[in-house]
């Protein structure tokens, strides 16, 4: 949902409207590229702005993701991820690790944390079983937890 009291134009809408449909973690690049789909027109400028407007407003989360583009998605919250260096998928780290992390931070080292973005750069199971390949697109994994994984720390 666009943030309460931005102002609200068609062509702000409809950014915010294909970041929906791409299902989050897309470039300007992807984006312009999907309103393309409907209004070839659609000017790469305008989604510059827009895109611009809407991460100021609060209404989208501008991810950067190690090397590469800005990634937008809707903000839903605290973002923090790891991102496959191969194919460059991404997960989303939960809420209570980053949490813990702050907590630690605070007991231990007398540190307050006043903003914490985490950033987990890596390879993902199915790139680390079919070393050399290259996605083309960005795409969100699987969030599995596997059994005995996490103890132990």
């Amino acid at each position: 949902m666009l943030a309460p009291g931005m102002r609200r134009t068609a062509q702000r809408t409809m950014v915010y409207n294909a970041i929906v449909r791409l299902g989050g973690h897309c470039t300007a690049d992807e984006i312009t590229a999907e309103l393309h789909t409907a209004q070839p027109r659609f000017p790469r400028s305008t989604v510059y702005r827009s895109l611009e407007a809407l991460t100021a407003s609060g209404s989208v989360y501008a991810a950067h993701l190690g090397d590469g583009p800005t990634h937008y998605e809707l903000a839903t919250g605290d973002h923090h991820h790891a991102v496959c260096q191969m194919c460059g998928g991404v997960l989303h780290i939960e809420e209570e690790l980053v949490s813990a992390l702050e907590t630690h931070l605070e007991g231990l080292h007398r540190f307050k944390p006043t903003h914490t973005e985490v950033l987990v750069v890596g390879v993902c199971e199915t790139c680390s079983r079919t070393p050399g390949r290259k996605s083309l697109h960005r795409h969100t994994l699987e969030h599995v937890h596997h059994a005995g994984a996490g103890s132990g720390s």
